[in-house]
């Protein structure tokens, strides 16, 4: 059976987006593309070479008729600096679809909600794909969703902590109550261990970079991030067993021995 990832129409096989930034090379973040099996990877407006494309450029590094882009705000801290930066993205022909990032506090790099949703819904009114980032919460989540994103990306811990899933109880409750749109985990992952847990909990996605491109070896990461997620998934998708205070033999006592 085909289990695949679903946003605004679109459909991919793989539930892992990657990031470009913090590599150490360009050989080690190609690497690692191709590795992670991601169909789509994110990259940072700002980073991105818009004002003379005869320069070098990070989109040289991407095989544009594998990967979709995701464009995304990292280092807005207003509504306005975000939708400028989708609005240039769009302009320049990265694409429609946009990661949207407002960043509320300088040293934690925790979201700003409120301004994200102001993002989002002047995006969503002018044709964007809006996928953004925000606090592990329930209400903002429905209020984003409300305003038209078409998926919501909470984080599992502060951006590029590696800490791994902080508050696994909030994304089992954005699971049971948000039904509408895909669920994808952005920030925080350390190992493929948390990736797993992640999709163990039934998110429908992940986003990730620093626990990939900060990695001994990134490219062998990536595998290992691909592969958890998988098992994750099917995991979520077979349902555990039932949890018990005590020993249940795994064998049968009673019946006869053949």
């Amino acid at each position: 059976m085909q289990d695949r990832l679903t946003i605004a129409g679109r459909e991919f096989s793989s539930r892992l987006i990657i990031g470009t930034g913090k590599y150490r090379s360009n050989e080690e973040m190609r690497e690692a593309f191709e590795r992670s099996g991601a169909e789509m990877i994110t990259v940072a407006v700002r980073r991105v070479n818009v004002t003379d494309r005869s320069q070098p450029s990070l989109l040289d590094q991407i095989d544009l008729s594998r990967f979709s882009i995701l464009p995304n705000t990292a280092g807005c801290y207003t509504a306005e600096e975000a939708v400028r930066t989708a609005r240039l993205a769009r302009e320049v022909g990265l694409s429609d679809w946009v990661k949207v990032e407002v960043i509320g506090d300088q040293r934690t790099l925790f979201p700003d909600n409120e301004a994200t949703l102001e993002a989002t819904r002047i995006l969503v009114r002018e044709g964007f794909t809006v996928l953004p980032y925000f606090g592990d919460d329930l209400i903002m989540a429905r209020k984003l969703i409300d305003a038209g994103a078409a998926a919501v990306m909470p984080l599992a811990a502060p951006i590029g902590s590696g800490l791994g899933i902080q508050n696994p109880n909030n994304l089992r409750i954005l699971r049971e109550l948000i039904t509408e749109v895909p669920i994808i985990v952005d920030a925080g992952v350390g190992t493929a261990s948390d990736a797993c847990l992640a999709m163990e909990l039934g998110v429908d996605g992940l986003l990730m970079n620093t626990a990939i491109a900060e990695a001994g070896h990134p490219g062998r990461m990536a595998e290992a991030m691909r592969l958890a997620v998988q098992a994750g998934r099917q995991a979520y998708l077979a349902g555990r067993m039932p949890t018990r205070l005590y020993a249940s033999a795994s064998s049968p006592l009673t019946g006869r021995i053949a």
